[in-house]
């Protein structure tokens, strides 16, 4: 009888199939099994101005959000933040770069850095997303055709995948969700200064022992949108009030809406129980979060009404919005922002 361990390592190198990882065929050869040390194909290119985008007069795209969401075992975040730490990457000298930062999921009412999930046993798409802004889709889908993306995922021999895939199983608890996003009504700051890097990645110390400290606050909502209402529900998006850039600690704001037409290696279809769009702001920390949540600019941009005024509209979700909170470490900044 194997151990779970062990079970989880022939899981994760039979069955992972995630846009950061490749699949091994374990009853292939070896010398198949290393062709796909060789990058998977582009996701496939959808214009956002098709012919069908501007029919549904659907948002156009301001970025390419690339996500993958991880669930990490229990008492295994800071060993997960150590491999992120110190892998090899150069993701900031790339074209097309704009922002990265690894996330963990955390609760408002739990202290900074306390390495505490509040949704671990409920959730199961992840207590931990990495998350990478490009300028445009084709940035993207050159980074992952590329040596950077062999690189950065132990790619540059099969003896090194291997390893990096036994290392995953260790850490991680089933195969890695990708998800992906087009970034409308993009907004965001040029950078007093951004974290330093060394030849493209943070030079940043890990111990495995102690969880990274925090250096931005994410608040994502979740909306759960059918396709008869995309267009009505962007549209309210487009014409709410907004002074999120006036806010002290802003530094990016999305409105993500789900890449569904994404084809590649290891993608699978989004699933019903996922949300359709999602709306992430980055803030400094914290305090500036919370500063924003109890301000004026909040109560605007929420349809706060005053006396007098029309009453608000009907929602055009299938069920309530979830909002959920992250820490992010890591940090990489392009000089322009995100």
């Amino acid at each position: 009888m194997k151990n779970p361990t062990t079970l989880s390592v022939l899981l994760l190198i039979s069955s992972i199939h995630t846009v950061f990882t490749f699949q091994i065929p374990v009853s292939k050869s070896v010398a198949a099994a290393s062709r796909l040390l060789s990058a998977p194909p582009a996701i496939e290119e959808t214009s956002p101005s098709t012919k069908d985008e501007k029919e549904s007069k659907l948002l156009s795209r301001d970025r390419y959000i690339a996500t993958n969401r991880f669930t990490v075992r229990p008492n295994s975040q800071a060993k997960f933040e150590k491999r992120w730490a110190d892998r090899s990457s150069r993701l900031a000298s790339l074209e097309g770069f704009r922002y990265f930062h690894l996330m963990r999921r955390v609760a408002l009412e739990n202290e900074v850095n306390s390495g505490i999930d509040p949704l671990a046993n409920i959730d199961e798409f992840g207590n931990y997303v990495s998350f990478t802004i490009w300028q445009e889709k084709k940035h993207f889908n050159a980074w992952r055709a590329g040596d950077a993306f062999k690189e950065a995922h132990g790619g540059t021999s099969l003896f090194a995948f291997v390893t990096t895939m036994v290392s995953s199983a260790m850490v991680l608890k089933g195969a890695p969700k990708p998800a992906f996003y087009d970034g409308l009504l993009h907004q965001s700051i040029v950078p007093d200064a951004i974290p330093e890097t060394v030849d493209g990645w943070r030079s940043v110390e890990a111990d495995g022992k102690k969880i990274l400290p925090a250096e931005c606050f994410v608040a994502c909502n979740q909306f759960f949108v059918p396709p008869s209402n995309a267009v009505e529900f962007e549209q309210r998006w487009a014409d709410r009030t907004s002074k999120l850039k006036e806010c002290e600690g802003f530094v990016s704001f999305d409105l993500l809406r789900r890449d569904v037409k994404a084809k590649g290696h290891g993608i699978a279809p989004m699933g019903e129980e996922e949300p359709t769009y999602m709306s992430c702001t980055i803030w400094k920390d914290r305090e500036a979060f919370n500063a924003w949540k109890n301000g004026n600019a909040f109560k605007e941009a929420h349809g706060e009404k005053k006396e007098g005024e029309e009453k608000a509209k009907m929602p055009l979700w299938s069920k309530p919005p979830v909002p959920v909170f992250y820490e992010g470490t890591l940090v990489i900044s392009s000089p322009e922002g995100a």
